[in-house]
């Protein structure tokens, strides 16, 4: 009896250390993604233009590229710095599903957007990895689908 009562004690303060301990936080993607990211890998079509460091990048812009996302007391502005050095700046929202990232009202628009750009969200966002595809092709690299692998910082 004494062997039970000691075992039931300690699946008792098992249970109590368990339920005592804090659960970790989970940071929503608003939150996470609302930071500075810079190029590391960008694929315009299924060719590879762009890899931080590489001394042989067809398109060494893209080391200025800069997608700034800022989420302060639940206003959302955005800067987006662009291969050939243009900036543009407007607002910033998830998809309700938060599988794509749209970009509203950039100043000045950016050619053939009405102001809007998208984006799929793709894979897991880290604090420092955040992967998007671009959902419509630009017409400043051609009509192509750009894939960005950024970086943060």
């Amino acid at each position: 009896m004494k062997k039970q009562l000691l075992s039931f004690g300690g699946l008792f303060a098992l249970v109590l250390l368990l339920t005592a301990c804090p659960k970790p936080k989970t940071v929503p993607l608003s939150e996470k993604i609302a930071k500075t990211w810079s190029a590391n890998v960008v694929k315009e079509g299924s060719t590879e233009v762009f890899r931080k460091g590489a001394s042989s990048n067809q398109k060494p812009g893209y080391g200025s590229f800069k997608l700034a996302l800022t989420n302060v007391n639940g206003t959302r502005n955005v800067t987006l710095t662009e291969v050939d050095g243009n900036t543009f700046t407007g607002t910033w929202e998830l998809s309700a599903d938060e599988k794509k990232l749209i970009l509203r009202n950039l100043n000045p628009q950016p050619t053939g957007t009405n102001g809007v750009i998208e984006y799929t969200i793709n894979g897991e966002v880290t604090d420092t990895q955040l992967n998007l595809t671009r959902t419509a092709a630009s017409l400043k690299t051609g009509g192509t689908i750009n894939d960005y692998q950024l970086t943060n910082p």
